[in-house]
């Protein structure tokens, strides 16, 4: 049996995380994110900026149990990122101009087929970490506003992040299991995996535990580098 003073604390911890929450409801909102393509203008220090702007964070607590089951973190590979990310990677590596454009090209050329996510989480029982045994503890679907549901097409396993995970995706620890989950941007009956008309899409971690959203709002002015041509510019 739990002692009364260790549930009192426990229903402290909950208590306090839940005000935390609602505290930022107002003052730690997350910001919205533009998907159009086009040329950005982006120095290496712009990195962490960006980074932000597509990563979203949240935990899974049983209000019964006192205990935050699932803490998930994922960042949203898209144009707008990858463009930060290899302008970071090659001034850090030293590429030369052509392996800049090189590199810039081939990623770019990926968000044209799937989306991507970087996702590194932690459950509270090791076992349940991983996403891609027959019968995860977790099922995770790409969601919008509009109603549309997609499982994934592929789940890969990161087993041991290096360097490249550890600093560009500073989130990932090596108590967490990290993931590189990908979307085909179509369905099968050909209409896309968030609607143009969506106002928001995310990740949804369902399971017997519970469900938790990961949540990216879109802005008012998502196709605001649409009329750019997609081009690798640097």
């Amino acid at each position: 049996m739990i002692p009364p003073h260790a549930r009192a604390a426990a229903a402290l911890k909950v208590l306090a995380g839940l005000g935390l929450s609602l505290a930022c409801l107002s003052g730690c909102r997350t910001p919205s994110v533009g998907l159009g393509e086009g040329p950005r203008e982006y120095v290496p220090s712009d990195y962490e900026t960006v980074l932000k702007a597509w990563t979203r964070s949240e935990q899974l607590t049983t209000v019964n149990a006192m205990d935050n089951v699932l803490t998930v973190t994922s960042t949203y590979e898209s144009w707008d990122f990858r463009w930060a990310y290899t302008i970071r990677y090659a001034e850090d590596y030293r590429l030369t101009v052509d392996q800049r454009h090189a590199l810039l090209e081939r990623s770019l050329a990926e968000t044209r087929d799937a989306h991507e996510f970087y996702v590194s989480l932690y459950a509270e029982k090791h076992k349940w970490n991983d996403l891609t045994v027959a019968e995860p503890a977790w099922i995770v679907r790409l969601i919008d506003d509009e109603g549309t549901e997609t499982a994934p097409s592929e789940i890969q396993t990161i087993k041991k992040p290096g360097a490249i995970e550890l600093t560009y995706f500073p989130y990932t620890t090596p108590w967490r299991s990290s993931f590189r989950i990908t979307f085909p941007k179509v369905r099968s009956d050909g209409s896309p995996t968030i609607s143009p008309a969506a106002r928001w899409f995310g990740l949804r971690f369902a399971g017997a535990q519970g469900n938790q959203e990961l949540v990216w709002e879109i802005t008012d002015h998502a196709h605001e580098f649409s009329s750019a041509p997609p081009r690798a510019t640097l």
